[in-house]
């Protein structure tokens, strides 16, 4: 998470972005402000220098130009010019801002595309389903498997069955994981996809399936106790015996019966 000096460079980037985006292909703007920042990732002596904040934004600008035009649209050079020319609190949020906006571009394309639900929903399916199978998760996630042999692993899982932006989303994640566990990754990328139409994410277990008019005054309950539209990101957890509970960033709203049961043993063991 950026804070401090780059959570005030990034919202000066970010509007940089929202003038250059608008007229640009936002699938293959996505696609180069991913390869930026993983390059930038691998090439540590240039990100220092590039987000060096001793050296001058004019210089560091030419350097960009030098290095990048021609190579990318004019919408990603001039994203990535005003991320060099800001300052950062430490030189990896350079590459963290930049792999933001990507994920923003392709939100952007798939909201243009009126998919922004379908790529909410199926990065958290896709969440699930690598957490409950380890084979998998060990061959998207292991160092020794080729990038190449990712990517035609998932194209052969999900090419055709989920939108073009829940794809590259989670093939960004996979092949330049940046650090992160994948279920990691995946939350991050589905709430800054929230972020979109500034709603918030609600992840919700339930022992059973909720009806969609259950789903329905659910949703209603928590836009207005918060303010803010809010998705809902529904687990069937057979687990939680009865009720459900809601989770909402640091937020849990629990009235099943194994959380009850859990209070009463707290309490006890208290």
């Amino acid at each position: 998470m950026l804070r401090g000096l780059s959570r005030a460079s990034l919202a000066e980037v970010e509007e940089r972005f929202n003038a250059v985006a608008g007229s640009a292909d936002l699938g293959s703007l996505a696609d180069e402000l991913f390869a930026v920042a993983d390059l930038f990732d691998r090439e540590h002596g240039l990100r220092r220098n590039l987000s060096d904040p001793a050296r001058p934004a004019a210089q560091k600008a030419q350097a960009v130009r030098v290095l990048l035009e021609g190579k990318v649209s004019g919408a990603a050079l001039e994203t990535v010019i005003a991320a060099v020319s800001a300052k950062w609190a430490r030189s990896g949020d350079l590459a963290d801002a930049l792999e933001r906006l990507g994920v923003i571009a392709a939100a952007a394309e798939a909201e243009a595309a009126s998919r922004l639900d379908d790529v909410e929903d199926e990065l958290f399916r896709f969440g699930r389903i690598v957490a409950s199978n380890l084979e998998l998760n060990r061959t998207l996630t292991a160092p020794g498997v080729p990038a190449q042999a990712k990517q035609e692993l998932l194209g052969s899982l999900l090419a055709g069955k989920v939108a073009p932006t829940t794809l590259r989303l989670i093939s960004q994640l996979v092949v330049y994981p940046r650090g992160r566990s994948l279920d990691r990754g995946l939350e991050e990328f589905g709430y800054l996809v929230a972020a979109q139409r500034q709603r918030l994410v609600a992840v919700v277990r339930s022992a059973v399936e909720l009806s969609e008019e259950q789903k329905r005054r659910l949703a209603t309950w928590l836009r207005t106790s918060y303010g803010r539209d809010v998705h809902l990101n529904v687990e069937v957890d057979p687990r939680v015996l009865g009720g459900f509970s809601v989770h909402i960033g640091d937020d849990l709203i629990d009235t099943t019966i194994a959380g009850r049961i859990e209070e009463v043993r707290r309490r006890l063991a208290g």
